[in-house]
């Protein structure tokens, strides 16, 4: 029988957050919103601001006098500090590729004119602010290989510049693409310019929803005004488009889409007639069409229509009638997650029980070869052009770094391209997945990260994370903090709950709208079943999560707060009753649901992490943010901690840490990403009692 361990008290005087008398009625229900006045813009309220300036002063200066955070910051950067690359992208006969040579904020962008040839840097975002806050978000390379279209974002902002830079030369060109979000530059063939999509300018980019997309071409050498209008849908405001153009250079092809769900619309427009209006190809929101490639009038797309684990068909634009699709790849046991054309070969990487596999096949759909994959783990890659004879890809696991390998699609024969070299011993360490039952039943993976010769005896400080949502997979992955954490002693599980996309397009609609509790309890399972099986208990269980993975911290530790010692929620959604009125979170509709809806209102009202925050003895808590985060508004996380600091009923800390100049978490320094983790670390491992590994 396991002993309990009782947490020391300790007293924490927090600001004082006002109290409003706000309360809105949702289809005759009354609910209060006593901090409405905490979603104000950081930049514009200096109420808010001055507010979030005395929440940072009272967290850091709890965090920097943790034991652990000293030792768990230079045991990130010894661990950070690799060469690490990015797979090569080949267009042009040059090779393109990122590279930091361990603890660079931003990685750099290099070109090779030969694969063996000395690499030259192309852009180097380090350079292009002090604090490295300004990233390399996107790139794509003309045809030729001579121009760059470049989109840079700064602070973590979700909205990109774009702007152009000829290869040979390093010069930047005069081009500047301004209010663009969730796009990529799409080349013509003739390389004289690319088609790309664009919101109307923001009057606030912070908070504004972004409604009204628009796709353009912009001709090389001439202003952003003279883009041409390709195409709109004024009578649809919810709808975005992503573009690209077929093998041939023929078809440009859109995918209208509305929200998070891989659901589209496809149209294409031909271009070698002028003013040609697109034609609808896919016209409803009902299933996935991702478009792959073509061979003249034949479109090959990956779909999950009457295939909820994906397949791949072909579509005759002269035959385009459902009945006449042909089925190139059926629909497997396992769930197809990625598929390139290249060389003339589908390759199709499936996930068996959330491990790759990756299989080749040719046009027609017979099976060619599989590829040898070293080891359990995650390969991604394999991109190119249909002439090409190579193509590259990584593999990683919890504890192998990625390597890239180059492959020869003719040969099947494969050569390591780039391996990185880690300071620590992978033998030592230990990686299982485990099946464990939900509330209703359902069996759930999940993978257990761990020294050898882990002891089941209920001492392992463990932090489980999830995620569960928007058909995301958690496949295993290197990541340099998980690999702290168990490199100082703890233990990590990650359990793939329902709605993820592990196991396809049912798996996922399990957990979403009004089965979203499903994922709740996926993850309650998990911290029980690691207490049943002594792994752990509930004074050593941590608790962590981003953006949707936020969310489920919240809720859960509403729902079972006796159940962990600590918990962190990152950039969480915690209002779940006003998420779709700030700037993207209206696309998450299609997970969610929305509170405009009777039924999906009550599901939402049940679980909403900031709602139903009661006056319980809640576990050390500390809530993540950032001040400019556009994408989950700061305002979930500053609402849901004044209510947290105001039903705390026990003496554990509750606290928010409010990261400035960042955004959701992309293109955000190495720097910032090692002080987060390190206050992480050290705040989970006074919690939960971490015993440090000699």
């Amino acid at each position: 029988m396991c002993g309990v361990i009782v947490a020391l008290a300790e007293s924490v005087d927090y600001p004082e957050s006002k109290i409003m008398n706000q309360v809105d009625n949702y289809h005759g229900t009354e609910v209060a919103d006593p901090y409405r006045w905490l979603e104000d813009d950081v930049r514009e309220s200096a109420v808010v601001k001055q507010w979030v300036e005395k929440q940072n002063e009272v967290t850091f200066d709890y965090l920097e006098k943790l034991p652990m955070r000293e030792a768990f910051q230079k045991k990130l950067e010894q661990l950070w500090n690799f060469e690490r690359y990015s797979i090569p992208y080949k267009i042009g006969g040059r090779y393109f590729y990122r590279r930091n040579d361990g603890l660079q904020n931003q990685s750099v962008l290099y070109v090779l004119d030969e694969l063996d040839g000395e690499p030259r840097v192309l852009l180097d975002p380090n350079q292009l602010s002090e604090d490295g806050t300004t990233a390399l978000a996107r790139y794509t390379i003309s045809d030729d290989g001579k121009l760059m279209a470049y989109a840079l974002s700064e602070s973590g902002s979700d909205w990109n510049k774009w702007y152009v830079m000829d290869i040979d030369t390093g010069e930047k060109r005069s081009d500047e693409i301004q209010f663009t979000k969730f796009t990529s530059a799409t080349w013509t063939k003739d390389n004289q310019g690319f088609f790309y999509s664009r919101f109307p300018e923001p009057k606030d980019d912070f908070q504004d929803l972004n409604k009204n997309q628009k796709v353009y071409y912009h001709r090389i050498g001439t202003p952003q005004a003279e883009d041409k209008l390709i195409y709109e849908r004024p009578d649809e405001p919810d709808w975005g488009f992503a573009n690209s153009i077929s093998d041939d250079g023929r078809y440009l092809i859109l995918s209208a889409w509305k929200g998070t769900d891989p659901k589209a619309r496809i149209f294409y427009k031909d271009l070698t007639v002028d003013n040609s209006a697109p034609v609808a190809l896919i016209d409803h929101f009902e299933n996935e069409y991702g478009f792959l490639g073509n061979d003249g009038e034949l479109f090959y797309f990956v779909t999950d229509k009457d295939a909820p684990r994906r397949r791949v068909i072909a579509i005759d634009l002269n035959k385009p009638e459902p009945e006449n699709w042909r089925e190139i790849i059926p629909e497997a046991e396992a769930k197809l997650d990625d598929v390139s054309l290249v060389n003339n070969l589908f390759v199709i990487n499936y996930l068996e029980d959330v491990k790759s596999r990756v299989r080749i096949f040719n046009v027609a759909g017979k099976h060619v070869r599989d590829v040898e994959l070293a080891g359990i783990g995650t390969a991604s890659g394999f991109n190119g052009e249909r002439t090409d004879t190579e193509t590259f890809y990584a593999f990683q696991s919890f504890i192998q770094p990625p390597t890239i390998y180059r492959y020869n699609l003719i040969t099947g024969e494969q050569e390591i391209f780039r391996k990185p070299e880690v300071d620590f011993s992978p033998e030592d360490l230990e990686v299982q997945q485990v099946f464990y039952e939900s509330k209703d039943g359902t069996p759930i993976p999940m993978f257990l990260i761990s020294k050898k010769g882990l002891q089941q005896n209920c001492e392992n400080a463990t932090i489980l994370y999830g995620y569960g949502g928007f058909g995301i997979s958690l496949t295993p992955g290197f990541s340099v903090g998980w690999l702290s954490w168990v490199e100082m002693g703890g233990v990590v599980a990650i359990a793939n709950l329902r709605g993820g996309g592990e196991y396809g397009e049912e798996w996922h609609q399990a957990g979403t709208k009004l089965n979203k509790q499903n994922v709740f309890d996926d993850f309650i399972s998990a911290g029980k079943w690691l207490i049943e099986n002594n792994y752990t208990q509930p004074a050593k269980l941590g608790i962590t999560g981003r953006s949707n993975g936020g969310l489920l911290i919240g809720a859960v530790l509403n729902q079972a707060p006796e159940l962990f010692g600590a918990a962190v929620p990152g950039v969480g959604v915690m209002d779940m009753l006003r998420f779709h009125q700030f700037t993207a979170g209206r696309y998450w509709v299609d997970d969610y649901g929305s509170a405009e809806n009777p039924e999906e209102f009550d599901a939402l009202y049940a679980y909403s992490p900031y709602h139903n925050i009661k006056e319980v003895e809640y576990p050390a808590t500390l809530v993540i943010t950032a001040d400019t985060d556009d994408r989950v508004v700061p305002g979930h996380s500053f609402k849901y901690i004044a209510r947290l600091q105001e039903q705390q009923q026990g003496e554990a800390p509750v606290m928010i840490r409010i990261e400035t100049s960042a955004g959701h978490g992309a293109g955000t320094p190495i720097s910032k990403v090692i002080e987060e983790k390190a206050d992480t670390w050290a705040f989970f491992a006074k919690h939960l009692g971490l015993k440090q590994s000699p």
